[in-house]
């Protein structure tokens, strides 16, 4: 009897791998229900200002005499800024706020400063010259107070002095803090490396708990949100993008309430309900999700609720700049094996190490296989077994169990799996 094959095109970095699998180890496609365009970028935002959630309007916030902060997302940020920005400056200019009076700044956390083109490339040519810009900078912060988890709230001083403070950006999953967007423009994003240290560190007591992806109620979220109170963050303007960076919602007003408005627009895009399968076989959705593993394991994360305990985890991800950390790359030199990786992150918080660390913990609980450009060795140092296909892959899977049920994820980095709650 003759085997239905079944063809799947995934995404490996500007290029596409054609998966071939028997029907009969097909589980699912776990896809996203992206939300159609159907207002363009000006009106959606342009809207959520006028109708601002737990919040006056900002145009009767501001005033003349209003001294106004935008923290806006640097380069490594996928915010469209530039879209952003100009209902907001006319909702302020409604407000009788002047253009003299107010400040863009970039949240830099930890990144790198940026060059003058990025900047202007971020907020548009026009708001680059009219409205002066200016980048975080961490040595230029003042002391607010200490979070209930012992964080230091030091915040840049030019958003400190500010009347207003407001903060855009994307609300999207993150590993950490549950969520992008709301507070987390505060710390880390204008805070002093002190602040920003403190508050990732706190995720190695975190760690080896439930997922903190696409939780609002973990404690890192509170932590953000409590400096954001002590820092007088006075409104947020975020949004939802989709795949293609288009902006599909809009969200404005008091900095908890409106963030969890977007985040339910996320997560009715990007949630899918699952049952666990045997294996899974994630992409990050091509590059740049995928130009590094660094980035890349962000994919693999998601992956993890699909599949059972002691299951397989395929990740599909090219990494065309190998291993894109020189700590990751330091911690998976050093670290023997998964364990030693989880301990180490436990007694000593490194930024980079982390990414070691999660994998570390995956890798104690499932069999994990890396289709990529690495070379063997890095991949194995990183503690996957590497393949050249992702028929190589799954020919372990079944040489184990040939009746393998196996989920696949085309758009990893985009889509968060939760298991299905049982009816009662």
């Amino acid at each position: 009897m003759t085997e239905n094959i079944k063809t799947i095109s995934l995404a490996f970095g500007n290029g596409i791998f054609e998966l071939s699998i028997p029907e009969k180890n097909m589980s699912s496609i776990i896809l996203p229900s992206e939300s159609e365009i159907k207002e363009d970028p000006f009106s959606l935002v342009k809207k959520a200002l006028e109708n601002p959630i737990k919040s006056k309007r900002l145009s009767e916030i501001v005033n003349p005499d209003s001294k106004v902060a935008i923290i806006v997302s640097d380069i490594t940020r996928p915010t469209p800024t530039g879209k952003i920005l100009p209902p907001l400056l006319e909702e302020l200019y409604l407000g009788g706020a002047k253009a003299e009076n107010i400040t863009i700044v970039f949240a830099l956390g930890l990144h790198r400063n940026q060059t003058e083109e990025e900047c202007r490339h971020l907020v548009g040519e026009e708001i680059y010259e009219k409205i002066r810009c200016i980048q975080h900078d961490r040595k230029r912060c003042r002391y607010l107070g200490e979070t209930s988890f012992g964080t230091p709230v030091e915040v840049f001083e030019e958003v400190v002095d500010s009347d207003v403070i407001i903060s855009t950006g994307t609300v999207e999953f993150h590993y950490y803090a549950g969520y992008g967007g709301g507070g987390k423009s505060i710390l880390p994003g204008v805070s002093s490396e002190e602040s920003i240290l403190s508050f990732h560190s706190f995720y190695s007591k975190l760690f080896e708990g439930d997922p903190l992806s696409g939780r609002a109620d973990s404690p890192a979220r509170q932590n953000i949100e409590e400096a954001a109170r002590i820092a007088g963050l006075d409104f947020i303007l975020n949004v939802v993008i989709n795949s293609k960076k288009e902006i599909v919602a809009a969200v404005a007003g008091d900095f908890i309430e409106a963030h969890r408005k977007g985040a339910e627009h996320v997560d009715a895009m990007y949630k899918v309900p699952v049952e666990p399968a045997d294996a899974v076989i994630v992409s990050c959705g091509g590059f740049p999700k995928d130009i590094n593993l660094y980035q890349a394991i962000k994919s693999l994360e998601h992956a993890i609720p699909a599949v059972k305990e002691g299951g397989s985890i395929i990740l599909v991800a090219e990494c065309a700049e190998g291993i894109g950390n020189k700590v990751y790359e330091c911690w998976n030199r050093e670290c023997r094996g998964p364990e030693e990786a989880v301990e180490r992150f436990k007694k000593c918080f490194e930024f980079g190490g982390h990414k070691a660390a999660i994998v570390g913990r995956a890798a104690k609980e499932f069999k994990l296989y890396l289709v990529s450009k690495l070379p063997d060795a890095e991949s194995e140092k990183a503690f996957f077994t590497p393949v050249k296909s992702i028929e190589e892959a799954l020919g372990k899977v079944f040489s184990e169990n040939s009746d393998a049920k196996v989920h696949i994820m085309p758009e990893g980095g985009w889509t968060l799996p939760v298991k299905r709650q049982r009816r009662l």
